[in-house]
């Protein structure tokens, strides 16, 4: 096995969503990721070369607990949401994922910002819930060589 970030095998993970009309929107037309397979309950996501499946439990909204955040961690003042998920992104991308969230009033759980800055591992963090409340952060380094920073 390799560490190397440019020759890592996709990831898969699927995720419980409640309504997957709300997930096919937000994924597909905020996030901007394209869909693959898909069936009446549940979408292959291509989540940048990662495939991500969003599976709708349960009989529609509500149907499930909202907010699939178990607790939280305190991180450089925030409290991070615990679990979590999402993508390293360059710089200009994550800068503009966080336009496109706001113009949408996404309601974030932590607002875009520099983490750790001018220290080692210094990036871009935001965290949002998608539509069935499942956690995700985003974030953006300068110097990808920071990612495993210590």
């Amino acid at each position: 096995m390799t560490d190397d970030p440019t020759t890592l095998p996709p990831f898969h993970l699927a995720i419980p969503v409640d309504d997957i009309n709300a997930a096919r929107d937000f994924y597909g037309k905020v996030l901007g990721f394209s869909e693959g397979r898909s069936d009446t309950r549940w979408i292959d996501w291509n989540f940048r070369g990662h495939q991500v499946v969003t599976h709708q439990v349960g009989d529609g909204p509500s149907a499930t607990p909202r907010d699939g955040v178990a607790g939280t961690n305190p991180v450089d003042g925030h409290d991070v949401p615990v679990p979590h998920f999402g993508l390293v992104l360059p710089v200009p991308e994550f800068q503009e994922l966080a336009e496109r969230l706001q113009a949408v009033d996404t309601a974030f759980v932590i607002e875009p910002y520099v983490r750790f800055q001018g220290e080692p591992g210094e990036q871009w963090t935001m965290f949002f819930l998608d539509p069935a409340g499942n956690a995700m952060e985003f974030k953006a380094f300068a110097d990808l060589d920071q990612l495993f920073a210590v």
